[in-house]
């Protein structure tokens, strides 16, 4: 976005809206809180959730393994893609840099992922953890659409109902989903 200065001598400065977002407060109370959110879910599933674990019997705790599997997996995509943008706001990558970096990220469509059957008998923390780490997964999902990390099928693309998923497949997992 080209704008000038107050003082008017700035003209056709062009202002990266993805570099000032990364250095912005509210850049840095979402990295805060997800990195606390990972540091909560690493001490849990290492401490209590181990002990919750055992006490499960199947098909309780096979959900109780997919469930935390999941929760990890959310939470490195998204500890990725906040490292990423902290990178640029330090000075380590670009902007340019990082969109490259964060099309390695498999951030989900919203709501692609359904709770498993099996819900109602995990331990109370381990759900709270998945529901902070879906939380913050959505607004992250809407940052980076927001930034133009991930883009969409140009129009004319999605004339075929199936096109528009195959296309959402394909930047989930790479190029080579067809």
């Amino acid at each position: 976005m080209a704008g000038r200065s107050k003082s008017g001598d700035r003209e056709g400065v062009t202002v990266s809206f993805s570099a000032k977002f990364a250095r912005s407060d509210q850049f840095r109370i979402v990295f805060r809180e997800g990195m606390a959110l990972v540091e909560a879910a690493a001490t849990y599933l290492d401490g209590d959730g181990r002990k919750e674990a055992r006490k499960l019997r199947p098909p309780h705790s096979l959900a109780y393994a997919t469930e935390s599997m999941r929760l990890t997996t959310r939470l490195m995509q998204l500890a990725s893609w906040l490292l990423i943008r902290r990178a640029v706001s330090e000075g380590e990558l670009t902007a340019e840099q990082a969109v490259e970096e964060q099309r390695k990220i498999k951030l989900p469509v919203k709501g692609a992922e359904q709770p498993s059957k099996e819900w109602s008998a995990l331990p109370q923390k381990l759900k709270e953890l998945i529901e902070q780490s879906i939380k913050l997964q959505e607004r992250v999902i809407r940052l980076d659409t927001m930034l133009g990390s991930r883009q969409m099928p140009a129009t004319g693309e999605t004339d075929h109902p199936l096109k528009l998923q195959l296309s959402l497949l394909r930047a989930a997992y790479g190029s080579d989903a067809e």
